[in-house]
């Protein structure tokens, strides 16, 4: 089968039903896949585009936790593919189908939908997450698998040793067939040769479609499982399959205006959110964005440019090593290595510095906010002062312990209480 026709019989999977609990307040009201980032998009948007680029173009969303606004973005700026080429991405939410239980694990999540799944005659199930900022080419990992001869390959990427145990860490022989798989182990192996790293996996799993299906109906039987592709199907296949693991580096998308290292982050923190953003603000960051052969897509509303009022001495429209997006309005004030996402409007006299600003904030005049993540539709009362106190902050709203202070509307009405 030649790599054209292999694409377009594989079914791709975005398991985007995840509540990212560790994002605080910022999943309180949507799902991880749903959230902001980089200015116009959302994390959804990354794996989809990767999908589109690489050629795959049978694509399902499978939600479940506060899905509306997720659904609404697919809905509304991912739907211009060809039905009539065989060509989709559907929204599957979590519907009991197999009982009383909505999804208890990622392998639960597709077993649920196998029925689906089986009605479409799929070759290959290319399995991602929905929830990681990352561009890689799939149909490259798809030539792999089909080389190899796999029942299943494993996307991987080397970390560091001492970051090692909040991976799935794979052991690989010098022919990448992976002989040993640990979930988030106190002592991880290393990868051969090189003592100074390990190989963690992306969450990224490509399957012979007759494969995964078998393993499923036999997990999803098996009290003892929690259904999970990482702490159960994968471990299981170790020295029972052929289950190969696939370097990121051999299908990441090479830039030679950007840096070489590449690019994957899971953003389930609060801090990796802030710092991927942050990234996005230096001269030369690490995601390359502005790649024309790979573009990140995402939902388009019709918007004005980005505005900047006042050139007075005492107030002028400013922003230094930012990143300013469409509808937004600088009015007076500085913006210094920060984020504003659209439609966002800062007011006279303030100062926005290290912040992330998510759309449609209005920030009052004789602001002073610093090292602060603003959720969407915030309006920062005149005054405002946040990143300078510590101790003021944590009393007012969410700060973590690398001093970065998350601010919601619902945190700003309780003040007035």
């Amino acid at each position: 089968m030649d790599l054209n026709t292999a694409r377009m019989n594989t079914l791709s999977i975005i398991l985007a039903g995840g509540r990212g609990s560790r994002l605080k307040q910022l999943t309180d009201n949507r799902s991880k896949p749903a959230v902001p980032i980089a200015g116009k998009y959302k994390i959804i948007d990354f794996p989809l585009s990767n999908c589109i680029n690489s050629g795959m173009r049978r694509i399902a969303v499978l939600t479940q936790y506060r899905s509306h606004t997720l659904n609404q973005h697919v809905q509304r700026g991912w739907n211009f593919l060809r039905s009539d080429f065989n060509e989709f991405i559907e929204l599957w939410p979590a519907q009991q189908q197999t009982g009383s239980d909505w999804y208890r694990g990622t392998a639960d999540a597709v077993f649920q939908n196998l029925s689906m799944i089986d009605g479409l005659d799929s070759e290959y199930i290319l399995i991602l997450a929905g929830d990681h900022v990352y561009k890689q080419d799939y149909s490259l990992m798809l030539k792999d698998h089909i080389e190899s001869g796999a029942d299943v390959t494993v996307a991987c990427i080397e970390v560091p040793l001492k970051e090692a145990d909040q991976f799935g860490i794979m052991h690989v022989d010098e022919n990448d067939n992976i002989i040993a798989f640990e979930e988030k182990p106190s002592n991880p192996p290393t990868m051969p040769g090189n003592p100074d790293v390990s190989l963690a996996s992306m969450g990224i799993y490509i399957f012979n479609t007759k494969f995964l299906s078998e393993n499923l109906r036999s997990d999803a039987s098996d009290d003892a499982s929690s259904h999970d592709f990482g702490k159960d199907l994968i471990p299981f296949f170790v020295g029972r399959s052929k289950i190969k693991a696939h370097h990121f580096s051999q299908s990441v998308i090479a830039n030679t205006s950007y840096p070489d290292t590449p690019y994957w982050r899971d953003v389930g923190t609060l801090t990796a959110y802030w710092e991927a953003n942050m990234d996005l603000t230096r001269l030369t960051p690490e995601l390359d964005l502005y790649d024309e052969d790979w573009p990140i897509r995402t939902t388009q509303y019709q918007r004005p440019a980005a505005k900047f009022n006042y050139n007075y001495e005492e107030r002028i429209g400013t922003a230094l090593n930012s990143v300013v997006s469409a509808g937004c309005i600088v009015s007076g004030s500085t913006v210094e290595q920060s984020i504003l996402f659209n439609n966002v409007r800062v007011n006279s006299y303030s100062h926005v510095n290290k912040s992330v600003v998510l759309p449609r904030c209005d920030i009052g005049r004789h602001c002073r906010l610093t090292k602060v993540v603003i959720d969407s539709d915030c309006h920062i009362p005149e005054g405002t002062v946040i990143g300078e106190d510590a101790v003021a902050d944590a009393a007012r709203f969410y700060r973590n312990s690398d001093g970065i202070t998350l601010v919601t509307q619902e945190m700003i009405e309780a003040l007035s209480k």
